[in-house]
């Protein structure tokens, strides 16, 4: 049995912290993502739909059930992390290091974003544009079946350029402030806000988990959308115009958050992001191809790296402000 005693003579330094990042950025470099079964998010996801199986009629019952769902979910996956990492600590550094890394591993992938964007952009350099649309199942959560050429190109670009701040930015500045518990936490609201977050006529049950999500991420989307710029003035791409795009159209998307990024890639790339119907980002530049979609997949990687850099000069903040 852990003890406060224990807890207190030993605890996590900055090296060891920054170690925890550096080791699961690399197990996230190098290693597959786990198997579904034994993926935290996939239970997360699962507990959420098993919660709302029985939904209860009004939109006031809705409501009041999504709400608690958010609660449940996020509040055990929480104490989960935080009753491992106890248990890690009393075991020792060696012990923190690997099993903070692989906990920490589950909530960001880098990889995983990039290898999905390039199955669209492959299939879309063949020509295969039913392929190219099938792929963006994982992208998007929009109907493809009929999307044209530049739609499917502009899709995979804007979900690279959402997701630089649910996949891997915003897990690593929660890491940073909070720990391994606050990373767990942070995936398990994004996950709540994908798995209820939907409108339509059950709007109501994942009303909770969507404005949520809206509040968490508000810091994360800003962050990853300088981010972006940053990336992208490495990569000598026209910061002028990325910088204008991303204050022209971030209040462009229904998400408070998304049209940071997404209208800052817009600006980097050259290239017009349309979702029919809802909005269009880039307004008057030329339409996307697959050659875009490598440059978002280059461009969301650099990303990736200042990204490491910036929750690494906010752990040891931290470290420095708690002694």
């Amino acid at each position: 049995m852990i003890s406060c005693g224990m807890l207190s003579d030993w605890g996590p330094s900055l090296g060891l912290d920054a170690a925890v990042v550096a080791l699961a950025v690399i197990l996230d470099r190098f290693l597959p993502e786990p198997p579904a079964r034994l993926h935290p998010v996939v239970g997360m996801g699962w507990a959420a739909a098993l919660l709302v199986s029985r939904r209860p009629q009004g939109p006031a019952g809705a409501f009041v059930l999504g709400g608690v769902v958010v609660a449940v979910v996020v509040g055990f996956s929480v104490a989960l992390a935080w009753l491992a990492m106890a248990a890690l600590a009393g075991l020792g550094p060696v012990a923190h290091l690997l099993g903070g890394a692989v906990l920490l591993r589950t909530t960001f992938t880098v990889r995983g974003l990039a290898g999905a964007a390039g199955r669209t952009r492959g299939a879309l350099a063949g020509d295969r544009l039913d392929d190219a649309r099938a792929s963006l199942e994982s992208l998007v959560s929009r109907d493809a079946s009929t999307l044209a050429r530049p739609l499917v190109a502009a899709a995979a670009i804007e979900s690279v350029a959402e997701n630089t701040t649910d996949s891997y930015v915003g897990p690593w500045l929660a890491f940073a402030l909070l720990g391994v518990p606050g990373a767990v936490g942070y995936r398990a609201v994004n996950t709540l806000d994908s798995v209820l977050g939907f409108r339509g006529p059950n709007e109501h049950l994942g009303k909770a988990a969507a404005r949520l999500d809206d509040i968490v991420n508000l810091i994360p989307a800003r962050l990853s959308a300088l981010l972006l710029l940053a990336g992208g003035a490495t990569m000598r791409l026209p910061l002028s115009r990325g910088w204008r795009g991303m204050l022209r159209d971030r209040r462009l998307t229904a998400s408070p958050n998304a049209g940071w990024t997404m209208g800052a890639a817009a600006g980097l790339l050259g290239a017009e992001l349309e979702k029919p119907g809802h909005y269009i980002l880039g307004r008057g530049l030329r339409q996307p191809d697959a050659a875009d979609i490598g440059l978002a997949i280059r461009l969301a990687e650099r990303t990736a790296a200042l990204g490491v850099l910036v929750s690494l000069g906010v752990l040891a903040a931290r470290h420095a402000i708690t002694g």
